[in-house]
């Protein structure tokens, strides 16, 4: 047997090509041409089909999407079908079909949820993407065999349509508020921004008076005290932050300054003094935390106290990403410093989130302002004896920026020169409530102590308690029985005492 050089894959040997193969490598049995006849025929019977579709852009929540499926045959076309796979591959769901036998085209899925479109056979459209239409898609395409009508011919390709959704709401708050005011110890402040609804998760940043804030990113809140001190050690001291400083406080920094720069030891109010013995060693100076700036002296004012601080804090920030359960991106960033009520009050910051479906970043911002004096509300306005008697917060007075403070203020409620009427000595709250007030309550003076971190201020209002007429008609009544009982016994008394002269 004279052996026969094969042709190339991918190379067809038809009825024309067996003579030369013939001619070229001499004789050949019968059983090696019976089977070049049979593979070209099979060949023919079969056919070919190929299926390509093309790659799909990134598109945003809302927009349409078309699906084409190209397919190459020089069969006949049985159907073409559109799975939408999910479950990492194990799931393929329909989602439509093209019949070319009875040449319809129908859905499979309800209609209530029914939006794909068919435009011409193997194109599919889909208005309206959501985020849950994110994943991979397949076209399969059947044609007839050749050799038999009841066989198909399948071939099938796949595309990943990548759905991008912005946030849909972003927000600042303070975190751990509402706080006290400090006068005498430097604390931390730290800013909250929430990103919602976007996918891929967005990036977050923060700014200061529309500048961009330099930060020290961390991970874990530990990270925070462990590498704080070495990085303030390798930066040193900076100058203010480059904003509007008005000349009253701009002064005031520099008088609060000795010489050789250094703080001077200015009181206003005088804290309080520890005893100190003699002969007894004093306290051990603690070093401050690496992650707080403690500030040896403070400038108070009794409504707006501010610290003293020559350079301006560092600025930690952190972020987590919190997955949702319709495939969007929870993104919340920190942004935490030490407070300086001189420098922050009315400082404004500013959250801004940039997303890759956003032409331009979101935007919220906050600014810091210390309470200016509640307005407050007594109901009723004449409180009579008996009565219970509510003191409200109503506002605050006007000179912050649409007449808010942020952030939210700590309200304590206290009787001057006395406790309150429960017995307690402060109640915290918007809201104070005397139930049944007596008449001693006349005249007495409550303070309403609005702080947050920037500040503290103090309000006072006199409760004036009117005498009751049902209660003094009901003392009247029982006033009038006892003179009556008095009388009747003084009565029986002078009787009794004249029997008994006229008998002796």
């Amino acid at each position: 047997m004279v052996g026969i050089t094969q042709p190339k894959r991918g190379e067809h040997v038809n009825a024309d090509g067996v003579w030369d193969l013939l001619q070229n490598k001499g004789k050949m049995t019968v059983f090696s041409l019976c089977l070049l006849l049979c593979a070209d025929l099979l060949d023919l019977a079969v056919g070919y089909l190929t299926v390509t579709i093309d790659p799909l852009p990134p598109v945003v929540v809302g927009e349409t999407v078309t699906l084409k499926c190209n397919f190459k045959t020089d069969g006949r076309l049985r159907e073409i079908v559109w799975y939408r796979v999910t479950d990492g591959g194990t799931i393929k769901q329909k989602i439509f079909t093209y019949d070319a036998m009875f040449n319809t085209n129908y859905s499979h899925m309800e209609d209530y949820r029914r939006r794909e479109d068919l435009v011409y056979q193997s194109t599919v459209r889909l208005p309206e993407v959501r985020i849950s239409d994110n994943g991979p898609y397949e076209c399969h395409v059947g044609i007839y065999d050749r050799a038999t009508r009841e066989k198909v011919v399948l071939a099938s390709g796949n595309v990943f349509l990548t759905v991008m959704s912005p946030p849909n709401n972003i927000s600042v708050m303070a975190e751990n508020t509402p706080a006290p005011f400090s006068r005498y110890q430097a604390q931390n402040f730290t800013l909250v921004c929430t990103a919602r609804g976007g996918k891929p998760a967005p990036s977050v940043y923060f700014k200061r008076d529309g500048e961009l804030i330099e930060v020290i990113s961390y991970i874990h809140p530990s990270a925070l005290e462990e590498g704080a001190g070495g990085s303030a050690g390798v930066r040193g001291a900076r100058p203010l932050i480059n904003r509007d400083m008005d000349d009253t406080k701009l002064q005031r920094s520099l008088s609060l300054l000795d010489p050789e720069g250094r703080l001077s030891r200015l009181y206003t109010e005088s804290p309080p003094h520890r005893a100190h013995t003699p002969g007894q060693p004093q306290e051990e100076v603690h070093e401050p935390s690496p992650a707080t700036e403690v500030i040896p002296e403070t400038v108070v004012s009794r409504e707006f106290p501010r610290w003293v601080q020559s350079t301006d804090p560092l600025y930690y920030f952190s972020h987590t990403h919190i997955p949702q359960s319709d495939g969007s991106v929870l993104v919340q960033a920190r942004l935490t410093w030490t407070l300086n009520p001189q420098l922050d009050n009315d400082a404004l910051f500013s959250c801004e989130v940039k997303h890759p479906a956003l032409s331009m970043p979101m935007q919220t911002e906050v600014t810091l302002a210390a309470p200016k004096g509640p307005k407050l509300l007594m109901s009723p306005s004449r409180a009579k004896v008996g009565d219970t008697v509510r003191i409200t917060v109503q506002g605050f007075q006007v000179g912050s920026p649409g007449n808010e403070v942020f952030p939210e203020p700590l309200f304590t409620w206290t009787r001057v020169g006395g406790r309150l009427l429960d017995g307690s000595n402060e109640k915290d709250g918007k809201e104070l409530i005397l139930e049944r007030v007596p008449a001693e309550l006349n005249g007495s003076m409550y303070r309403c102590t609005a702080q947050n971190p920037l500040g503290s201020t103090d309000t006072h209002t006199r409760l004036i308690v009117f005498e009751n007429p049902s209660m003094m008609k009901n003392t009247q009544t029982k006033s009038n029985g006892a003179s009556c009982k008095d009388m009747l016994g003084l009565t029986w008394m002078a009787l009794v005492l004249t029997v008994i002269v006229e008998l002796t």
